[in-house]
């Protein structure tokens, strides 16, 4: 397969729009074209390329430009592995490897489910931006909201090499349940800033 590392997780059913400058990558794309083939973006993270990643279909070139660069669109499929892993494919000037398919489990918690989406519209609450809170259909995956939770690249880089919908639904519930606390109590120190230096009217206690 084709591979285009990145310090990016791209997950499954995501679309992802990318500007093509390097003549490496440009050349993986044109192959793409011609060939009607798809490529994978393994996440580049820790300083090396990670074993696992994303295939990726190419939906269209959006334009192209007298310089060989291109705007693209695309869209994640499944996940794989690298077994074997090439700087440069045959004869290529991009990477390539030996793939496998990693297999994921359907064994969705609707209840879990449920949780997410309530401590996800709390987070948005608290944050102040519920106005942009996800129209999340009823049955959303994991997948659908893994770029809306404030994860940072390791941590997406995980869920991605987790091949199980219920493990990625409780590590997302953890989460959350983890940090809403700190977002509560940074809200409430901020109204304790505002405060600070305003007339304050107080009762009095009683003694």
């Amino acid at each position: 397969m084709p591979l285009f590392p990145l310090n990016v997780v791209v997950f499954p059913g995501e679309k992802l729009n990318l500007h093509i400058f390097e003549p490496r990558y440009k050349q993986l794309i044109n192959d793409c074209v011609e060939s009607d083939s798809t490529f994978g973006i393994p996440t580049y993270i820790n300083n090396g390329v990670g074993l696992y990643g994303t295939e990726i279909k190419l939906l269209n070139v959006e334009k192209k430009y007298e310089t060989g660069e291109m705007d693209i669109c695309t869209q994640g499929m499944g996940i794989f592995k690298i077994i074997e892993f090439d700087r440069t494919a045959p004869g290529k000037l991009y990477a390539g490897g030996k793939v496998e398919e990693v297999e994921d489990i359907a064994d969705e918690d609707i209840v879990t489910r449920v949780q997410i989406q309530e401590k996800l519209q709390e987070l948005y609450t608290s944050l102040g931006i519920s106005n942009i809170f996800l129209d999340l259909p009823e049955d959303f995956k994991s997948y659908d909201i893994a770029h809306h939770l404030g994860l940072n690249t390791e941590q997406e880089y995980t869920l991605l090499q987790c091949n199980s919908e219920a493990l990625r639904q409780e590590m997302i519930l953890q989460h959350l349940n983890q940090v809403l606390p700190i977002v509560a109590e940074t809200e409430r120190l901020k109204e304790r800033v505002k405060l600070n230096g305003h007339f304050k009217n107080l009762t009095p206690p009683n003694f």
